[in-house]
């Protein structure tokens, strides 16, 4: 089945951000000229995908309102002759898109979140992105596929979970989801188990998962299943973990650049590289860092 429909997790509180995040959520602050939740909707979008279901909080209004229609915005850039402008706020949400949101009544876990997709995203495969995590396809700015592009042509190959990977420093294992792959390096490989948050000590691997996934239908049977795990949440990596031997369960190692824009380090890192590989900003901001540093 084709994966037309996307899960967006986005009712937590972006507390690492306080106080930017008291009124704002974390994932409409901006990387450059654009919010968090848009670089995940596009990357989604450019893979195919037509709805857009955002699991919010009743903090999060703001996510709505930009991606709904802004008339008297549009009306003062169409009197102005601001026709780039005009085009720029239009392609925020193309026509054929659909917006979807749905309430997070409690913050229980990221598990949780997807499990309150069920009723949207019925009985088909389908795409989870998690905004935190600013990913961008190595050749992506020059046409190259997305991350997600490519999870997609790899779910085609190899129809079940599909889970972006990455090799993360032994150390470090502790903040991921890691699989367990029986040592096999290609590309897309088996996962044969998956544990959450383990210690150096106990991680299977050192293959983490980050902030992608495409999951089947029968992860949401799965989540119900599950008791709360680490931190008292209801775990997304229990329920897929749940699922590895009942049906396939791929690990899939992508081709470009994560960022972690959940912690401020990740954030900055990102908002540099971006405003340097910005055609209109680069020559500034090279300037301005040769500068500062002295």
């Amino acid at each position: 089945m084709l994966i037309r429909k996307a899960v967006f997790p986005v009712g937590g509180m972006g507390t690492r951000f306080l106080p930017a995040t008291k009124a704002i959520p974390k994932e409409m602050l901006p990387v450059v000229d654009k919010p968090l939740i848009q670089y995940a909707v596009d990357e989604a979008y450019a893979a195919g995908i037509r709805q857009m279901i955002f699991i919010t909080g009743r903090h999060k209004r703001a996510i709505g309102d930009h991606f709904d229609a802004a008339f008297e915005l549009e009306y003062e850039l169409e009197k102005g002759n601001k026709t780039e402008l005009l085009e720029l706020v239009h392609a925020i949400k193309p026509d054929d898109m659909d917006c979807v949101f749905v309430r997070q009544a409690r913050p229980l876990g990221l598990g949780h979140a997807v499990l309150c997709a069920e009723s949207v995203v019925g009985d088909e495969p389908f795409a989870v992105l998690l905004a935190d995590d600013l990913m961008l396809g190595r050749d992506q700015a020059e046409g190259g596929p997305t991350v997600l592009q490519q999870m997609v042509a790899a779910y085609e190959t190899h129809p079940g979970t599909v889970l972006a990977v990455q090799d993360v420093p032994r150390s470090e294992t502790r903040r991921y989801g890691v699989v367990d792959t029986h040592g096999v390096n290609a590309s897309v490989a088996e996962v044969f188990a998956m544990v959450e948050k383990p210690t150096p000590e106990a991680a299977p691997s050192t293959l983490a998962v980050a902030g992608r996934y495409i999951l089947t239908p029968a992860v949401f049977d799965s989540i119900r299943r599950q008791p709360r795990g680490a931190g008292g949440e209801i775990q997304l990596t229990d329920g897929i973990a749940a699922l590895i031997g009942t049906e396939k369960v791929y690990a899939f190692r992508y081709d470009g650049k994560r960022y972690d824009c959940g912690s401020k380090e990740g954030f900055l890192e990102a908002t540099i590289d971006l405003a340097l590989a910005n055609p209109e900003l680069s020559a500034a901001v090279r300037a301005h860092m040769l500068k500062a540093l002295g």
